[in-house]
């Protein structure tokens, strides 16, 4: 494996590639660092410390995204996360939009429109979460944040920090972009991985905290560390199968005249994958639960404000929140997966699957086994999901470090260096280099 990342570099334009992506994420780490224009960036820092930052739910999650710039109301405060969502928005969009659903089957022409519109609706996003944010800022509802970090409050604050936001959340998804079509990877996810990984040595650093004997107590001993390091391992190989499974389907083809050409058949597979949906259940979850126990604090009931103090940490928000990762696992394969159109396009090219008939039968079959296969991702999803919210709630593993251990996080993660090293790979296989593996190839390179 050590042979193969020295031959990276031997390779002129993989070695162009990655250089020129580590320059931009040099750059988003700078965005993520640079304050907002009008805030004391002391006063919130010394804040964040005496708080110990996001403790779980949507609001951990963005600053995990946002690497660490969420809490310390920096121009990259908005990160890539509006961009995601107006992709999403987008994508949700054209299954149920005649006229995008059109764009989408017209090539590289449609697909530009559709990416024209995305923009344009990042810029709205991210103009309305900008302005939420300068108001929340001056009058002291951010995070709990107090009035007094905003030096200059009144409507020049909140303009000026709308445009830094807007701006740098703009950059952000702009610099995503150069890395794909310039760099090795995906861009966005690219971004988000290392703003993960940012928030890694303070998690290091709160886990030696802990080790660290007061008194002749530690609060972890070495036993702990010991059954922490297992199971983070276990955690990453089964993100890893669960992650690259997939059920391959026979599909045959028949042999047809094209022109004046005979083309010949034969036997493919269709590959279905069992974590269908990805972090997305995990992520939609997240923000509706997140509703609730907001709007409980501003009821004038002292009940409702308890409960939405206590709500992110108990074992009804884990109830729901894994009731609603399988309910929105379900509803994004729903919403991408149209076996009726790979019936449709399988019958147009003579294929079919043995022992099915094209056409109807061919999308019942397809629709049965991928509801199978959602299930076991979805409880995979789940499990992996709660599990830092019960290491936090039942044993006391602080929140940056149980992140680490499960969640959104840790799938992003497992799911971008995968993707990361089959591109790297086959660059390598091109040129006729070895790739990561001697005794075998990674999936893309098989």
């Amino acid at each position: 494996m050590l042979s193969a990342f020295v031959n990276t570099f031997k390779i002129t334009e993989l070695r162009q590639r990655i250089l020129f992506t580590l320059g931009l994420i040099f750059v988003c780490r700078v965005i993520a660092a640079i304050p907002l224009p009008g805030v004391d960036a002391v006063a919130i820092r010394s804040f964040i410390e005496a708080q110990g930052g996001a403790q779980g739910g949507l609001s951990g999650i963005l600053n995990l995204f946002s690497g660490g710039a969420l809490l310390q109301c920096s121009v990259g405060t908005l990160g890539i996360m509006p961009y995601i969502s107006a992709s999403i928005i987008i994508q949700l969009m054209t299954a149920v939009v005649p006229q995008l659903e059109k764009l989408a089957r017209e090539g590289d022409v449609g697909r530009q429109k559709i990416t024209q519109y995305t923009r344009y609706l990042t810029v709205i996003i991210c103009t309305v979460q900008g302005a939420a944010m300068a108001l929340a800022l001056q009058s002291g509802g951010y995070f709990g944040l107090p009035a007094s970090v905003v030096r200059i409050p009144g409507l020049g604050f909140v303009v000026l920090t709308t445009l830094s936001l807007v701006a740098g959340a703009l950059l952000l998804m702009w610099i995503g972009e150069q890395m794909t079509d310039r760099g090795i990877g995906n861009g966005i996810s690219l971004i988000i991985t290392v703003n993960i990984m940012a928030s890694l040595p303070m998690a290091l650093k709160t886990l030696g905290d802990k080790l660290t004997p007061v008194d002749g107590v530690a609060e972890i001993g070495v036993f702990h560390l010991a059954l922490l390091i297992a199971l983070i391992f276990f955690v990453i190989l089964g993100v890893v199968a669960v992650t690259q499974a997939q059920q391959k389907i026979p599909v045959q083809f028949a042999k047809r005249m094209v022109g004046r050409k005979m083309m010949q058949g034969g036997t493919s597979h269709l590959p279905l994958r069992v974590n269908y949906s990805g972090v997305m259940p995990i992520i939609f979850a997240s923000a509706i639960l997140a509703i609730f126990p907001k709007i409980g604090a501003y009821l004038p009931f002292e009940g409702a404000k308890e409960w939405a103090m206590g709500f992110p940490t108990s074992g009804w928000f884990m109830f729901w929140f894994g009731l609603m990762i399988l309910f929105f696992s379900y509803f994004w394969v729903a919403t991408q997966f149209n076996p009726i159109q790979i019936a449709d396009d399988l019958k147009k090219r003579g294929g079919y699957i043995p022992g099915i008939r094209p056409g109807r039968p061919t999308a019942e079959f397809l629709d049965r086994t991928m509801t199978r296969l959602t299930l076991a991702g979805a409880i995979f999803l789940t499990v992996i999901a709660v599990m830092p919210n019960i290491m936090t709630a039942q044993f006391s593993v602080p929140w940056i470090v149980a992140s680490f251990f499960g969640g959104t996080s840790l799938l992003i993660i497992v799911g971008v260096m995968l993707d990361l090293m089959r591109q790297i790979e086959s660059h390598l296989l091109m040129r006729h280099y070895d790739g990561f593996l001697k005794k075998g190839k990674m999936r893309s390179g098989r």
